[in-house]
């Protein structure tokens, strides 16, 4: 059986929006786009049907891709998250002493990760770090760079 997938509500939400998009926007596009280049005559010498077809594949793996995921998700319920330990579905606020600086961010499933938006995965390094961590605990994560040295401040939901 495939791995569990874990997402936040709102992880949920956005993977089932973009699947809705894909299957009805998006193919209606490139169905669109096919019928246009079809109407160009020669299939042999045609780009604009080679491309259209292409896209279409991309959009069909990724809607297939989704819809695998959607199979073994399993949804975190962040009503019932504790604030007394990191979990998935946390936010975390730390105190970098190296740096000397404070950064907050959200522990979220792999699916839903987005590091500019401080959404970081459990599986990554500095995720799998903080999982587990307590308020006014010091914790070294290793990460590529080497090794950070973190005081959990504070753990919300």
């Amino acid at each position: 059986m495939a791995e569990k997938k874990r997402l936040t509500e709102d992880g949920l939400k956005k993977i089932e929006q973009e699947l809705e998009n894909l299957k009805t926007v998006r193919r209606k596009e490139i169905a669109e786009k096919i019928k246009l280049a079809l109407s160009f005559g020669d299939l042999s010498e045609n780009s604009e049907y080679d491309e259209a077809k292409n896209e279409q594949a991309i959009i069909e793996a990724k809607i297939t891709q989704l819809e695998a995921m959607l199979k073994v998700v399993e949804v975190v319920d962040t009503s019932e998250l504790s604030t007394d330990v990191v979990s998935v579905g946390s936010k975390v606020r730390i105190f970098d002493m190296d740096l000397e600086e404070e950064e907050e961010y959200q522990i979220v499933g792999s699916a839903e990760a987005d590091p500019m938006e401080n959404r970081i995965s459990d599986e990554s390094p500095l995720g799998k770090g903080l999982i587990g961590g307590r308020i006014d605990e010091e914790i070294d994560v290793e990460i590529p760079a080497g090794i950070m040295h973190l005081k959990i401040l504070e753990i919300s939901k």
